[in-house]
């Protein structure tokens, strides 16, 4: 799944832009899921929702934010977010190396270009697959690199998926996530797995995780304890 959004101030650009996206993604997998009208919005936006928007097209020239500026603002936040900026003006290309952009497109973008920048980012997202967890709820479809997960515990029939800042929920069964994660996250618990990359202690019966601590049940202390220490080690 790839989803996209589209920041830029001008009407007409954006549905320029967007015409032509639409004639180059792939049906059922890929598509624009938002659309800004100012660089303030859509940082305030992705803020709010990290990890729904997988590609983002800036403008560089906008009024009060400039593309610029608000690709600095979505970085203190979000590194994974895949950044193309769009310029009417060629000395503008340079300048997005200090915020880790993708690519830079002069205006008018064709189809062509925008073909080759796709095959780009599928290709991208494929070898990125194993690393990332992704799943939909009510509020959308969500893609984590597995590194800024801490844990998954489970809430009667749903599961909850916890980071440094928030915990996102999701219907879903503990051994389903086990299962799809093999051997990248550990079972401590009946409802609790947790990623050893991230756990700062380990005790007898808990495990500290985000400083956070979680029981350690006798069922999976063995095995979990190896897996962990060796993880730490």
């Amino acid at each position: 799944m790839l989803r996209i959004a589209i920041c830029d101030d001008e009407t007409e650009a954006r549905d320029v832009l967007r015409f032509r996206l639409e004639k180059t993604l792939i049906e059922q997998s890929e598509e624009i899921v938002y659309e800004f009208c100012a660089g303030t919005n859509a940082v305030s936006w992705l803020r709010k929702h990290p990890g729904e928007v997988d590609l983002l097209f800036l403008d560089v020239e906008m009024e009060n934010m400039d593309g610029m500026e608000a690709a600095r603002q979505i970085r203190e936040f979000d590194e994974n977010i895949m950044i193309v900026f769009l310029t009417g003006y060629a000395e503008h290309v340079f300048d997005g190396y200090s915020v880790g952009a993708l690519d830079y497109m002069l205006k008018p973008v064709t189809v062509q270009r925008l073909m080759e920048l796709l095959h780009r980012v599928r290709v991208k997202l494929e070898q990125e697959e194993s690393q990332t967890f992704s799943f939909k709820n009510a509020d959308g479809t969500w893609r984590f690199p597995l590194q800024e997960i801490l844990y998954f515990y489970s809430d009667r029939r749903k599961a909850v998926l916890v980071t440094r800042d928030k915990e996102y929920t999701f219907y879903a069964k503990l051994d389903e996530i086990e299962k799809k994660l093999d051997e990248q996250f550990v079972r401590i618990h009946q409802r609790f797995l947790v990623n050893p990359a991230r756990v700062d202690y380990l005790g007898g019966n808990v495990v500290t995780v985000g400083g956070r601590e979680l029981p350690c049940s006798r069922n999976h202390r063995e095995q979990a304890m190896k897996r962990i220490a060796r993880s730490m080690l």
